[in-house]
């Protein structure tokens, strides 16, 4: 492509994604949506004029993004966390709902799936993983008009949900050999173990140094650090995503972590101003990756396919038990907001990422595509509407906006 030509495509995709967002406030309509719908018709129109086919570099381009995105999305998410005892309910409950909605699912999907398309379990389970994860993507811009005890559930819970999700996804791809339950379950936990105290420590290590950089342009190189850990952590079959979770966690909440003699690595004022500008960049960051990849997706499925009988059927099954066993665990363990919270369910970048990761031998041939993107459309548009009914007098415009970051508690109660 010619290069001038490319930067201008990527710059009125951009332009395009801002105006988005100003529609959103008008219509409620999610600005995600309205990217992958972008996409899907640019698809049409180039293959009506040109004959075009996504080809592998446009689900290499889309890897690349999905993972770019989900370290700035876990990083912007952790910046927003804070660990204080108010929270330890807030934060237990909000796991044992991310940890059994995601096996619940995981299980009721690969069910429906055994029963219709393929008799493989294993395959199945592969499968439906990802479509049981609740994306942080599109939840952590949208919950904004959500009550404070609401907003801040539903932000632990994608988070978990992501990390749970993506754990739960490789563990089951990755080749075990010839190991026992047991030595499986031991080599799983130990690499949890491994990557927690790394993480921590990789965590000191960079807050000690970041501090001590006195030129301007330090924080790209920050997140370019972040990301050569998460690429290495994968590569050694780590749980790197903890990382930057821990990372985010520890800048987030320097004065709890760092107490004591430890707390003379950090000075107040210094972690400050890297907390507040490290959540400007990550929010940037956040918006371009969620734009180029929700458009790539959509340039990347034939939405014709959504027309195939067999597709919306089984699409539609699909979405009826990601809310059937959604709504018996947010019930379990929530009081409040049940029916709310029951509905902010979305599927979005973690799901398309990890389905176009799964190895060639697992895959169900002509299925993914448009099964992904009706269940994607479907989920994005009932948290709209439960979002809208919730009853909240926030403002709902903020819902789905790729550009939108979930605010600090801290500058909440400032604006406030």
């Amino acid at each position: 492509m010619d290069p001038y030509l490319f930067i201008i495509v990527a710059a009125v995709a951009v332009i395009v994604s801002h105006l988005f967002n100003v529609l959103a406030k008008a219509t409620n309509i999610p600005s995600v949506l309205m990217l992958i719908a972008l996409g899907l018709v640019l698809h049409q129109v180039l293959r009506y004029f040109g004959g075009f086919t996504p080809g592998p570099l446009f689900v290499q381009v889309l890897n690349v993004l999905g993972i770019a995105g989900l370290i700035m999305i876990v990083l912007e998410a952790a910046l927003d966390l804070e660990l204080t005892r108010d929270r330890r309910a807030l934060i237990a409950r909000s796991f044992a709902v991310a940890f059994c909605t995601l096996l619940g699912t995981t299980a009721a999907i690969a069910f429906v799936l055994y029963s219709v398309l393929v008799q493989d379990v294993f395959r199945c389970l592969v499968y439906a993983t990802p479509l049981a994860i609740v994306s942080s993507a599109i939840v952590l811009p949208s919950v904004t008009s959500m009550q404070r005890d609401q907003r801040e559930f539903m932000v632990y819970e994608a988070t978990f949900s992501d990390i749970l999700g993506i754990m739960l996804f490789y563990f089951l791809v990755d080749d075990h050999g010839d190991a026992t339950a047991g030595q499986i379950a031991a080599n799983v936990a130990g690499s949890v173990f491994v990557t927690v105290l790394v993480s921590l420590l990789v965590g000191i290590a960079l807050i000690w140094v970041f501090q001590r950089i006195r030129t301007r342009v330090k924080f790209f190189l920050l997140i370019a650090v972040l990301m050569l850990l998460y690429a290495l952590g994968k590569k050694m079959n780590l749980s790197s995503l903890l990382i930057i979770l821990v990372f985010g966690l520890m800048v987030k909440n320097h004065g709890m972590i760092f107490r004591g003699w430890i707390s003379r690595l950090t000075r107040s004022g210094v972690m400050h101003t890297i907390e507040k500008e490290l959540h400007l960049i990550t929010g940037e960051t956040a918006f371009l990756v969620r734009t180029f990849f929700f458009l790539v997706f959509g340039l990347t499925i034939d939405v014709t396919r959504l027309a195939d009988p067999q597709v919306l059927l089984l699409g539609g099954i699909i979405v009826v038990v990601i809310y059937a066993v959604r709504s018996v665990f947010v019930g379990v363990f929530r009081r409040s907001g049940v029916r709310t919270i029951t509905m902010v369910a979305p599927r979005g970048l973690i799901t398309i990422l990890l389905a176009y990761n799964i190895p060639d031998h697992l895959r169900i041939p002509d299925r993914d595509g448009s099964i992904l993107l009706e269940v994607i459309l479907v989920t994005s548009v009932v948290m709209m509407v439960g979002l809208m009914t919730s009853g909240n007098k926030a403002d709902l415009s903020v819902t789905g906006d790729p550009s939108g970051s979930l605010p600090s508690s801290s500058v909440a109660e400032e604006d406030a």
